[in-house]
């Protein structure tokens, strides 16, 4: 299974900002798309964002509407690591954030769940007062 490592989570108050990071093995992110999904306790998986590893297509991103404008996803491969930018946080965005990654170019947050090859043991972002 593939390892993919998440950090950046921590404690903040509402309309705070994070940033996370999920490192991944060399040469994934030439090959894989990568994509955040969260979990609250009570809750399922929610898909959060994804971003395309295609060479030849710049920026290509999908978000879950509810986070749409808050949160940024972003890649460099350089660093093997992608990121997600965390603004405007709500205490609805409490949960443990995982990233995961699946085989060649995946548009759709809706279709990551049949495609997901692995993912991290997740960072834990709380959002409190």
């Amino acid at each position: 299974q593939l390892q993919l490592v998440e950090s950046g989570g921590g404690l903040v108050q509402p309309g705070g900002s994070l940033r996370l990071s999920c490192a991944v093995p060399g040469r994934t992110l030439e090959s894989h798309t990568i994509a955040w999904f969260r979990r609250a306790p009570g809750k399922g998986r929610d898909w959060v964002s994804l971003i395309s590893a295609r060479k030849d297509i710049t920026d290509s991103a999908a978000y879950l509407d509810s986070v749409r404008g808050r949160l940024t996803i972003s890649k460099d491969s350089a660093k093997n690591t992608v990121y997600l930018q965390m603004n405007s946080l709500k205490p609805e965005d409490t949960a443990v954030y995982h990233c995961a990654a699946a085989p060649g170019w995946v548009s759709t947050i809706e279709v990551m769940s049949q495609e997901v090859i692995g993912w991290g043991l997740g960072t834990q972002v709380t959002v409190s007062s």
